[in-house]
C-alpha cells in the first residue's frame, strides 16, 4: 500500500491473517512499527514473549527488536502495520484560516479552528 498512496517516510500496510497463520519472524534495523488491531486478536511475539492485542487496541514494537505476527484464534484477524524511520519532527505544521487566506501561514496555535459545517 505504501507505493500507490506515494509515501515516502511512512509504511502503511492492511494485514489478514486467517486462523492459526502466522508471519515469519522479522526484525527493522532502522524502522518502528505500529500495529493497529482493526478486528479480532492479534499474537503478536516479541522476542519470544506472546501477547494478545485484541480489536481496537494499538501496539508498538521498537527497532531492532524481533517480532512476529500470528491468529491463535478462530476467525481472521485484520490489522492496520503504521513504520517509519528516522526521527519524528514535531510541530512542523503552519495553519491558515481559510482556503481564502494567503501568506506563509502561522504556528497551529495561533489559528483558530473554524466554525462546523451549517446542517
Amino acid at each position: 500500500m505504501t507505493r500507490r498512496v506515494g509515501a515516502r517516510s511512512l509504511g502503511v500496510s492492511r494485514l489478514e491473517l486467517q486462523p492459526r497463520q502466522r508471519m515469519r519472524v522479522h526484525l527493522h534495523e532502522r524502522q518502528e512499527e505500529l500495529y493497529f488491531v482493526l478486528s479480532g486478536a492479534l499474537t503478536l511475539i516479541v522476542d519470544a514473549v506472546e501477547h494478545e492485542i485484541p480489536a481496537g487496541s494499538l501496539a508498538r514494537v521498537g527497532p531492532a527488536t524481533r517480532r512476529q505476527l500470528a491468529n491463535r484464534g478462530e476467525a481472521p484477524v485484520v490489522i492496520l502495520a503504521l513504520g517509519a524511520a528516522g526521527e519524528h519532527v514535531a510541530r512542523d505544521a503552519v495553519a491558515w484560516g481559510s482556503w481564502d487566506e494567503d501568506g506563509p501561514g502561522r504556528p497551529p496555535r495561533e489559528v483558530p479552528y473554524p466554525p462546523d459545517f451549517e446542517k
